[in-house]
């Protein structure tokens, strides 16, 4: 089991989205550039469970959405998925059996093969790994491992969260950067991309060109990319306490191009975080802060 200091150093700095001043005063980059490219925001109820939500991830055939508990520091968190009923409703199937260990696991994300990606923090004090994979079936996961490749393999540096595109070839990655004042959350995070060889991702020789409007100097983290490569949804937040996040969305249209600039998805108030697309990307599932819960929403494209 690791031990509590990195679970807590993981909690404290924000680290799986949420996990930093979500009841502080409002940052709401008064200016950004505007999108309301999604919108009319609506509650998604999740039949038989009644804990926090976060970190949504809807699988690419749309039957099940995976996500995962509070990652207050208090609380073991885990990996959970539900079934569909429609778009605004699913019912409870449980955790996600052999995903889930007593150290942090969260941020569910998959490819269309049943390829399996989430953030762990079972190895991270011995190997500095933090993403790990395993192959989805049946509500369970087999042959769980690192995924190498990922890690910079140094102190006070995580992979905490990700994507994987649809066709398993290219994961957007968040590179977090610590300082000996990690309370404060990152003291750097940008996304970065890393391409499939054989069994191992490498980085992008043109990962930093391709996301040149999306990263700055601020955080960058919670990706989210559209099927064909042409949408990306990420969330930005100032670094410290009292910040608060807000979803952005970049797009181009070659995928081949850099990304164009930001724009803040102004219909989604308050403290939201963390999307996945639906399956026909005509929507988009969300985590948000409502009173002392973090629960699901749904917005539509415009």
């Amino acid at each position: 089991m690791f031990a509590i200091f990195a679970r807590t150093f993981f909690v404290a700095a924000s680290l799986c989205c949420g996990g930093c001043a979500a009841d502080a005063a409002s940052d709401v980059f008064a200016d950004a550039q505007a999108s309301s490219l999604y919108g009319d925001p609506q509650l998604v109820t999740i039949e038989g469970y009644a804990g926090d939500a976060m970190e949504p991830f809807l699988a690419r055939d749309g039957r099940y959405l995976f996500f995962n508990n509070s990652n207050h520091p208090s609380v073991d968190t885990n990996l959970h998925y539900a079934e569909r009923i429609d778009d605004l409703r699913f019912r409870y199937q449980g955790e996600v059996r052999g995903a889930n260990t007593p150290a942090l696991d969260a941020v569910a994300t998959m490819d269309r093969q049943g390829n399996f990606y989430f953030v762990s923090l079972r190895e991270h004090e011995k190997t500095r790994d933090s993403i790990f994979r395993g192959k989805f079936r049946d509500g369970a996961l087999s042959n769980v491992e690192a995924v190498p490749g990922i890690s910079r393999k140094k102190a006070l540096s995580i992979n905490f969260d990700h994507d994987i595109s649809p066709d398993g070839e290219r994961m957007y990655v968040v590179d977090g950067r610590f300082d000996l004042l990690w309370v404060l959350g990152p003291k750097a995070a940008d996304i970065v991309i890393a391409d499939r060889r054989g069994d191992e991702f490498v980085p992008a020789a043109d990962s930093a060109t391709i996301l040149r409007n999306v990263n700055t100097d601020v955080l960058e983290y919670a990706p989210s990319i559209s099927a064909d490569g042409l949408t990306l949804l990420f969330t930005r937040m100032r670094r410290g306490l009292g910040a608060k996040p807000a979803i952005f969305v970049a797009q181009r249209n070659d995928p081949t191009r850099p990304f164009g600039p930001a724009h803040r998805l102004v219909e989604l108030e308050g403290f939201v975080e963390a999307t996945t697309f639906s399956v026909d990307e005509r929507s988009i599932y969300y985590h948000k802060k409502d009173g002392e819960r973090f629960v699901l929403y749904r917005a539509t494209k415009r």
